[in-house]
């Protein structure tokens, strides 16, 4: 895979239910990587989630969603989670106790504009707990071959995200 990276757009929020980057997709790039580096949730110890936007903007929240994830705890023993037919990718970021902890996310996502194939996501996560360090490493498919249009960020549950930051770029 090439490793030239084209910016495309960031977005960040304050004290928002969710984060959209919209209209960020298109025939230019079959694949796209984004990057989060500020993530912090009202909960103060929680998940960060992604949703697609389908071609007309609206989230997609069918049960079109299967993931696995593996969860690295410097404290503890790593465990998996997997799951199929969700409304989301979930476990992609984590959020801690203060903003001097950040989160350093990135996820490559492939074919999203192709309307003839599912969209396919990587993501790796570190991040500050009260414990230690947590490490996240995801795959996932969006079982539904349309062209998507954007992503959406959110909490888990229904907290409120304190502060967020994300650039999305096409990769060459």
């Amino acid at each position: 895979m090439a490793t030239e990276l084209q910016f495309i757009k960031s977005a960040s929020g304050t004290s928002v239910s969710a984060l959209d980057l919209t209209d960020c997709f298109s025939a230019d790039y079959d694949v796209y990587q984004v990057h989060i580096t500020d993530y912090v949730n009202s909960d103060l110890t929680n998940w960060l989630e992604v949703q697609f936007l389908d071609s007309g903007g609206t989230v997609i929240s069918a049960l079109e969603y299967d993931y696995a994830v593996l969860v690295e705890k410097s404290y503890a023993v790593f465990t998996e989670e997997r799951n199929s037919n969700q409304a989301k990718f979930s476990s992609v970021g984590y959020s801690h106790s203060t903003s001097n902890h950040t989160t350093s996310n990135t996820m490559n996502i492939f074919n999203p504009y192709d309307s003839s194939s599912y969209t396919f996501a990587k993501w790796q996560t570190s991040a500050m707990t009260g414990s230690g360090v947590i490490g996240l490493k995801g795959i996932g498919v969006h079982k539904s071959a349309e062209q998507l249009s954007g992503i959406r960020f959110v909490a888990v549950g229904s907290n409120t995200i304190n502060s967020i930051f994300a650039s999305i770029y096409g990769v060459k």
